[in-house]
């Protein structure tokens, strides 16, 4: 049986983590390879690490993070932010990462994650997905390219949740699922940094339309709120920052209350 996992997010801007709520008010969270450290010993089942700035000298600096956090932590290490190219993809494989998420160039380039996956593997390409709900209808796209104003529920935002484009959250998971992404990593803009539980709602659509694993992202606030990702949203992993980064919640409670509730988990002893 298959165990879920719980995943502590580090948004890296400049070789520091840091962490905000709702994508702004970034506060400084402390070292990448001292925090992966302490999430490794505290029992993490895996690592994201997102780089928030992006740029392409971000992009050296970020190669060095996943170098020395790679080399203190024994677990899977998943880096996002900013791969915009297979060649990026391979740089971060190559200093250490596991997995390698693609989120903007994805939407702007779709055949990008088939080309990554034929390369290096599905079980590498991990497509992030940060969503939005729609307050009123809204001129979406349809998978066949046409455009539908009352269909889509979700609207798919990219570069760190400023930008939104046209896409239905829902049909852009199941396109990604299609062109051969291992997992989908998708985040509710709503909730967050809000700490009010995880929307169920947009995770049971999307892992009705899919087959490959699914990361809950924004929101968790209380051990109940991970146990609900995966019972009412099918999630098949909880991922969150803030909460671990700053005391409120250990990964070890987390995946106890998890367990207690008759969940399969990986536990440390």
């Amino acid at each position: 049986m298959l165990t879920n996992r719980v995943i502590p997010c580090l948004d890296v801007d400049q070789g520091r983590v840091v962490k905000g709520v709702s994508f702004v008010d970034i506060k400084d969270a402390g070292d990448p390879a001292e925090l992966a450290s302490f999430y490794d010993a505290e029992g993490a089942d895996e690592l994201v690490f997102l780089d928030i700035t992006a740029s392409s000298d971000a992009r050296d600096t970020m190669v060095d993070v996943v170098e020395r956090v790679s080399a203190e932590v024994f677990i899977p290490l998943t880096v996002g932010g900013g791969i915009r190219s297979r060649d990026d993809m391979r740089r971060m494989l190559e200093a250490g990462a596991e997995k390698v998420s693609v989120n903007s160039a994805a939407v702007a380039n779709p055949t990008l994650i088939e080309e990554c996956a034929r390369e290096f593997g599905s079980q590498c390409v991990v497509l992030a997905i940060d969503a939005k709900r729609v307050e009123e209808p809204a001129l979406l796209q349809r998978s066949d390219g046409s455009y539908d104003y009352a269909e889509a529920l979700w609207q798919v935002y990219t570069h760190g949740g400023r930008r939104a484009t046209p896409l239905d959250t829902i049909k852009w998971a199941r396109i990604g699922a299609e062109l051969g992404a291992g997992e989908l990593l998708v985040t509710s803009m709503d909730a967050d940094g809000q700490q009010t539980g995880y929307d169920c709602d947009l995770l049971r659509t999307i892992s009705a339309q899919v087959s490959i694993p699914l990361i809950a992202s924004g929101g968790a606030g209380t051990p109940d709120h991970f146990v609900k990702a995966v019972t009412e949203g099918g999630a098949d992993a909880v991922l969150a920052a803030s909460l671990f980064h700053y005391g409120d919640l250990r990964i070890s409670e987390v995946k106890s209350h998890m367990a207690e509730s008759g969940l399969p988990m990986r536990m440390i002893h």
